[in-house]
């Protein structure tokens, strides 16, 4: 089955940076679209960038344009999302997943069928 592992989490101060990897497996991961979501306590799960097949193409919330960078290594099976100039509100659990279908850069929750457990980020002031 397909698995998603995030890692790279941590606490950092407020314009610190992190880098988060998702090791993927289980599918052809080159075929597909992948992205990064976030949840904070108390509110809706977010996309914060997304990202085609062949890593052409990308999507970021405004939140992250500037500061994050998607990216993949489709030799490795994996995506990134470099984290620069955080902010306490980044303050939330990251997520990675993957579409159920389509290789372009999705943006929608409801297109991501597949999921890790989550990193945790805390940014403090």
């Amino acid at each position: 089955q397909v698995q998603l592992v995030e890692s790279g989490g941590g606490l950092v101060q407020a314009g610190g940076s992190l880098r988060l990897s998702c090791a993927a497996s289980g599918r052809t991961f080159s075929m597909y679209a992948m992205a990064w979501f976030r949840q904070a306590p108390g509110k809706e799960r977010e996309l914060v960038a997304a990202i085609n097949w062949s890593g052409t193409s990308t999507n970021y919330a405004d939140f992250g344009k500037g500061r994050f960078t998607i990216s993949r290594d489709n030799a490795k099976n994996t995506v990134y999302l470099q984290m620069n100039s955080l902010k306490p509100e980044d303050t939330a659990v990251y997520y990675c997943a993957s579409a159920r279908y389509g290789s372009s850069s999705l943006t929608a929750l409801s297109q991501y069928g597949y999921w890790g457990q989550g990193t945790q980020v805390t940014v403090s002031s």
